[in-house]
């Protein structure tokens, strides 16, 4: 029989989970890469038994993979999941998520302000149309938040645990309350948080998903996304998918799991980079704000040391140029060396990215400005080089 990853510490889940299957009475050390689209059994009476699910095995890619499987198992047992789903995006992960939660409740969701800008636009260009209401709130802001809730009674309440890109950090333990005791389904984005910071399902959050691109693969070479839920909704879910198939390729299931075997190493070196780079910058006189929770300034100060492990504060950082408009912040990043400057995050190399031309294009101006987001404002994920290399290379950009 399977054994079964479950009281292990999340870094050893990370290295064995999902692993060491043995279709053929071998065991590889690795999960293979399975690109067979359909499955044959010895019986057809199998196979029946397969695609009714009355017995475990594979049948169609579209239902499951054993690449995928892995994959997926992975996730479940990183996020503390009854389930995982691998899919072609993040957004997609996003998207699949809310039609799970919303598919039997209330079509309405209460939405943190500060959101990712194509997580926005989703909101407003897809669900909206097909007749979900959405309530725009400050998501750190617990008062209104429960207000919020109250009124419009929604089906499910979305967040991201550290908010893109001005790195909030939300009161998720608090809203999982607010949420489960209206009946709501919490979706969290936990992609800038990642599980060895927080894992949302066991505050009582329904679905966490990840963009699989940014920190838990972690160099720049898979697209994917992912989802794990509560054990009450894990069955919606694999339904869904089942009809949907919203699923993710095998080789980029195979990218994935062997980045993920690092990640958790990667994201410890990624965060104590992020702090002495948020260090440093707060006290550069060309920088006049700079937004991480391990600054003691931060407002969110209390509910990071409540919520997250010690010395991990996340390995996002963003802050706004002195006296700089769009022009100046060009010539800042053109002149960076080391730093990569590219629209993605997470990868091993440290990266920055301009949010008003990439991650909030499609915000208008004056909501950017609503949400804080100045055209001087910079977004920069911290790889795992050499700390001091990095800030060598933002000082000569900035002077």
């Amino acid at each position: 029989m399977e054994k079964k990853v479950t009281s292990l510490n999340i870094q050893t889940k990370a290295v064995h989970a999902g692993d060491r299957k043995k279709p053929n009475g071998a065991i590889p050390v690795t999960t293979p890469i399975y690109t067979a689209a359909s499955y044959i059994y010895d019986e057809l009476e199998t196979l029946d038994k397969v695609f009714g699910q009355e017995i475990p095995g594979d049948s169609y890619a579209r239902y499951d993979n054993p690449t995928n499987r892995g994959l997926e198992e992975l996730l479940a047992a990183l996020e503390s999941g009854a389930t995982a789903l691998a899919t072609s995006s993040g957004m997609t992960a996003v998207q699949f998520a809310l039609t799970a939660a919303l598919l039997d409740r209330r079509k309405s969701i209460v939405a943190s302000t500060g959101l990712y800008g194509a997580t926005i636009r989703m909101l407003q260009s897809i669900f909206e149309p097909l007749g979900v209401e959405t309530t725009f709130v400050d998501i750190c802001d617990e008062t209104a938040v429960e207000k919020a809730i109250a009124e419009v009674k929604p089906g499910a309440v979305l967040l991201e645990t550290i908010s893109n890109p001005l790195v909030r950090v939300a009161p998720v333990d608090t809203i999982a309350k607010l949420a489960n005791a209206a009946g709501a389904a919490l979706v969290v984005d936990n992609t800038f948080a990642t599980p060895l910071m927080l894992r949302p399902l066991e505050l009582g959050a329904a679905f966490s998903v990840h963009s699989l691109t940014k920190f838990l693969s972690g160099h720049g070479d898979v697209l994917g996304g992912c989802i794990i839920a509560d054990e009450a909704n894990a069955p919606i879910l694999r339904s869904l998918s089942r009809t949907a198939g919203p699923v993710l390729g095998p080789f980029e299931s195979y990218l994935s799991m062997r980045g993920i075997k690092t990640f958790p190493l990667r994201f410890e070196r990624q965060c104590h980079n992020a702090c002495q780079i948020a260090n440093w910058l707060n006290n550069h006189p060309g920088i006049t704000k700079v937004n991480f929770p391990g600054l003691p300034n931060h407002p969110d100060q209390a509910v990071s040391d409540r919520l997250f492990p010690s010395g991990l504060r996340g390995a996002m950082i963003s802050f706004e140029l002195k006296d700089a408009g769009r022009p100046e912040v060009f010539r800042f990043m053109d002149r960076l060396k080391l730093v990569v400057r590219a629209t993605s995050l997470g990868d091993v190399h440290t990266m920055m990215l301009y949010p008003a031309m990439s991650s909030h294009r499609d915000v208008s101006p004056a909501t950017r400005r609503r949400m804080g987001i100045g055209d001087n404002l910079v977004r920069l994920s911290a790889g795992i080089e050499q700390v001091e290399d990095v800030i060598a290379d933002l000082a000569q950009a900035l002077a």
